[in-house]
């Protein structure tokens, strides 16, 4: 008995699409074993597949923020970069962003960090740098001025802490802001 060319011709697209939706399972499974669920309940398929964007997108998000602090970081270390244009004039002097001003008064130590606001994070690590140093931070606040944040850092040295500690600290935080070449602007 011969086949009927017609049902061949059936079976291999049965075979063909069958291998298509196999592929497309296993493509499907290896995507959300992928991405982290938020909840342990089955989802449909298009409720995976919108998970999975919405997963990609925050990721996107989320490196482009670490890419405008990895530039900022880079934009304030770099002593060649003159015509930045991420100045800010305060009063009737213009600052290159960021800037960070430290004040001694016996035991208290004031420091006055100026950033962009894309570069909160130094904020944060000057607050960490101050606790390494064993200074104990009494009260920080901010003030916004279109996109420059004004933060003022006050605290005081342990009594634990050498005479040196201030200009220690002082020259720590500076070398965190400028860089190494740029310590003393």
């Amino acid at each position: 008995m011969e086949q009927n060319p017609s049902s061949s011709s059936k079976t291999d697209r049965k075979t063909i699409e069958k291998n298509r939706r196999n592929q497309m399972k296993t493509l499907l499974s290896e995507l959300t074993s992928l991405v982290p669920h938020q909840s342990r309940e089955v989802l449909s398929l298009p409720d995976q597949l919108e998970e999975a964007t919405n997963y990609i997108r925050n990721m996107q998000i989320k490196l482009e923020k670490m890419k405008e602090r990895r530039d900022c970081r880079i934009m304030g270390t770099n002593n060649n970069n003159n015509n930045n244009n991420n100045n800010t004039i305060v009063g009737r002097t213009s600052l290159r962003l960021p800037h960070v001003d430290i004040q001694e008064k016996g035991s208290a130590l004031e420091v006055i960090l100026i950033t962009g606001s894309d570069c909160q994070f130094m904020f944060t690590e000057t607050i960490r740098l101050l606790h390494e140093e064993g200074v104990e931070v009494v009260n920080a606040s901010f003030s916004l001025l279109d996109e420059t944040i004004f933060h003022t850092i006050h605290s005081k040295i342990g009594e634990s802490a050498t005479c040196y500690a201030a200009a220690r600290i002082s020259e720590k935080l500076k070398k965190f802001v400028y860089g190494d070449n740029d310590s003393l602007n």
